[in-house]
């Protein structure tokens, strides 16, 4: 890898804000990709809910692959500013740099020059929805048949091999009251404090942790009301949860949308009802398969720890689990994903390249 070229692209691509709400930008960064992985490979294009996305691989028919390499395009909203890439030092400071644009256009270099020679069919998947949930692009492939033996997605990871991740759930809570002047409060029934009492209950059986723990959250994400007047009191109020749980959870792992809005039904006062919009199971790999053994080595033999970790966010890994697909998160380093100052560590992403590559020719 020729690194000073390499981030010529990168920034270009940083520079793109593929946004959710930008369809013409996500379309812009897929298209950046795609021209440089180059010529010579099947570009095979999906869409789905107005998000395109891209398979790349060898031969005019599609194989099932011995390894799929996947990386999302799409990144959260952020200030213009963090558009306009700088670096600092051995740091490149944009939105969309550590999650994940750096690690996807390496995963695009090592598919360009490893595509060709390798004796097994490789896949590079590109995708710009997973910021959204992930449904409409590598959801959406694996249900129209994409298959593979094993996933790697580039999501920061600083070269240390992710087999773990939290499910998630996305529950909304409504409370519906009676509408009154505010001075009259025993007129009226207040949505927003019915609401909150629910809130409360939740909170109380998931508290904050104060350091890092392996167990289920719950984020309060929102809460409104369509008041606009201080003296009026709110006939509604809505709240929106994230609920991450881990494996084994008995509330959440394993079950439907209707058996979690009736568990959390439970918490809920008279006038409160919930509904589970989605419920995604945690993600994991076999810690002693051959693919995760051979990445541990690969990134251990560029001196990094190539240590086993758990997230506690979700990633598109889940899709294929649900699949009996093993798919694990190795990507370069870097901090502050979704943050105003969100970098790669540069240091990482030569590291990354050869790792990358000396995995995928252990497997020959």
């Amino acid at each position: 890898m020729e690194l000073r070229s390499f981030l010529v692209t990168a920034r270009e691509l940083l520079a793109v804000p593929s946004t959710a709400e930008r369809p013409e930008r996500l379309r812009e960064a897929l298209e950046m990709v795609l021209a440089f992985v180059g010529e010579g490979f099947t570009v095979e294009r999906f869409e789905s809910g107005g998000k395109p996305s891209a398979l790349v691989y060898r031969g005019a028919v599609r194989p099932r692959f011995r390894m799929i390499l996947n990386a999302h395009l799409d990144v959260v909203p952020a200030p213009e500013r963090q558009f306009r890439p700088r670096i600092e030092s051995d740091r490149l400071f944009a939105r969309g740099a550590q999650d994940m644009k750096v690690s996807g256009l390496v995963m695009a270099q090592v598919f360009r020059e490893a595509a060709g020679r390798l004796p097994y069919p490789l896949g590079l998947q590109l995708v710009t929805d997973e910021e959204v949930g992930g449904r409409d692009g590598t959801l959406h492939q694996l249900e129209r048949g994409v298959e593979g033996d094993f996933a790697v997605i580039g999501e920061q990871s600083g070269l240390r091999v992710v087999t773990d991740s939290k499910g998630v759930a996305a529950a909304d809570l409504r409370a519906e009251g009676r509408s009154a002047h505010g001075a009259y409060p025993w007129l009226g029934d207040n949505a927003l404090t019915k609401l909150l009492r629910t809130v409360d209950k939740v909170l109380a059986r998931y508290p904050d942790p104060a350091e890092e723990t392996w167990r289920t959250t719950v984020n309060v994400a929102r809460v409104e009301t369509p008041n606009r007047a201080h003296n009026q009191i709110p006939a509604l109020a809505e709240a929106w949860l994230d609920i991450r749980f881990p494996p084994g959870d008995a509330d959440f792992d394993g079950r439907t949308t209707e058996e979690a809005a009736a568990y959390l039904a439970a918490f809920c006062e008279p006038g409160v009802t919930v509904t589970v919009g989605r419920i995604d199971p945690p993600h994991h790999a076999g810690h002693d398969s051959r693919e995760v053994l051979a990445l541990q080595r690969a990134a251990r033999d560029q001196g990094f720890s190539g240590d086993l970790l758990r997230k506690h966010g979700s990633a598109d890994g889940r899709f294929y689990y649900q699949r009996g697909i093993d798919a694990v998160i190795f990507g370069i380093g870097g901090d502050g994903q979704h943050g105003p100052d969100e970098y790669a560590d540069l240091t990482t992403v030569e590291p990354y390249h050869r790792a990358l590559h000396a995995f995928l020719a252990e497997l020959e």
